[in-house]
This record gives C-alpha cells, sequence and structure tokens, in this order.
C-alpha cells in the first residue's frame, strides 16, 4: 500500500477536563483523504513517550511493518514480535471524531501519552503523534523541542 497523503504540519490544542480535544485541519483531511472513518487509532509510539496516531486503514501498513521485523528478528528474540504485535495492535484505541473535528482522549491513552491540558500535533508521514509539549520540551530531539518552545509561545503559554 502506498501513500498518497501523508501528515506534514504541527498544531498545540487544549485538552479539557474530560479529555475532549480538537484533532486539527491538517490531520482530519489527510484521514479523511485515506478512509471513510471518521476515526483516529491511538496508541502509545515505540521509542518516545508520546503516543502515535493514523488513520484505520493504516494498520495494514503496520502489520505488514511488523511481519518484515518478525522475520528478521525471528532467530535473535521472538518474543520481540509478540511484545511490539500488542503494543501496536493490542493497545490501541479507535476514537471517532464529531462533525466539529472533537475526540475524547480514552483515559488510558492520556495516560500512556502523558498528555494533561494541552496536546501537541506533530506530522511525521505515515502517522502522526501527540506529545505533551512539557515532554516535547524535554526530548533528546532539538527540533522537537523548538517547535514544542515556538508552539508554547504562540498561544502565549508558559512552558
Amino acid at each position: 500500500m502506498e501513500l498518497e497523503h501523508l501528515f506534514n504540519g504541527s498544531a498545540l490544542n487544549a485538552v479539557d477536563a474530560k479529555g475532549r480535544l480538537s484533532v486539527p485541519a491538517f490531520i482530519r483531511s489527510v484521514i479523511e483523504r485515506r478512509s471513510d472513518a471518521k476515526a483516529i487509532v491511538l496508541g502509545p509510539q515505540e521509542a518516545d513517550p508520546c503516543l502515535t496516531a493514523y488513520d484505520r486503514n493504516y494498520a495494514r501498513i503496520l502489520y505488514a511493518e511488523n511481519e518484515r521485523r518478525r522475520l528478521n528478528e525471528e532467530a535473535q528474540d521472538p518474543q520481540a514480535h509478540f511484545q511490539r504485535a500488542r503494543r501496536v495492535f493490542g493497545v490501541t484505541e479507535e476514537v471517532p471524531y464529531d462533525t466539529s473535528g472533537r475526540i475524547i482522549l480514552p483515559p488510558m491513552m492520556r495516560r500512556k501519552g502523558g498528555i494533561e491540558d494541552l496536546a501537541l500535533f506533530v506530522g511525521t508521514g505515515g502517522t502522526f503523534e501527540i506529545w505533551n509539549p512539557r515532554r516535547a520540551l524535554e526530548s533528546g530531539d532539538g527540533q522537537l523541542r523548538d517547535l514544542a518552545a515556538w508552539r508554547l509561545e504562540e498561544k502565549g503559554v508558559a512552558p
């Protein structure tokens, strides 16, 4: 499956006490081009303390990638495949968004991503990430730190 539409850009949005959050237009437009479902799939990101998210159809790409990695790792660490499969497919939640583009972040996903009152959306091509911007400020990735600082400053929020 080749991806025609990719997630590019970033945005910082407020999260209310009930976990309601607006999904930025740049995310919704890609989801709606790639899938009939107005929903995003959320899960923990593999390497960083944030969430990764994508449209329902992207799961096929994740399955193919997981199988490729399983075949490469099978002899060295057979458990790695099952741990990754559980993270990629088991520890996920599909969340629909309403006509105004709002979702309710499930409590488990809020906890996994450390999402509090703000959510930083970051396009990463085939998927996008959702960060607590304060965690992003502590990242080892200088570009992500700068992006988080800029988005916080733009909204007039102290880090």
